[in-house]
């Protein structure tokens, strides 16, 4: 087998391994850096693939760095998930979340936001 060859193979795995690795976040509400009205907000996370919504959680991280957690409302689509947060002040906030996917691998992230 040729450099170019054995090179060439093993990008293919990877990115062959990578597209089933994880669910990729698609659209997130609120947006990363965005600013929302509160004192109550709606929150969703779309992803690329089914979520075990059961094995999957969100938390707040408040301005004074306290952290809420949040508890997942039903969701129409198996894609999904997504809370209703009541009672916020304007401020930084962050929203840290961990899904399972149907595949079995854990992903995890943080969306910083702003409360007006």
């Amino acid at each position: 087998m040729t450099m170019r060859f054995q090179t060439t193979l093993a990008g293919a795995l990877l990115i062959t391994r990578l597209s089933f690795a994880h669910a990729v976040l698609l659209e997130a509400k609120p947006t990363a850096n965005g600013s929302v009205q509160g004192p109550d907000v709606n929150v969703e996370l779309k992803f690329n693939s089914r979520i075990d919504a059961a094995r999957s959680r969100l938390t707040l991280v408040l301005p004074d760095r306290t952290v809420r957690q949040l508890s997942l409302e039903p969701s129409s689509s198996p894609a999904s998930v997504g809370a209703r947060v009541t009672g916020l002040s304007a401020g930084e906030y962050k929203l840290r979340w961990q899904v399972l996917a149907a595949d079995g691998h854990i992903t995890r992230g943080e969306i910083p936001f702003q409360v007006k």
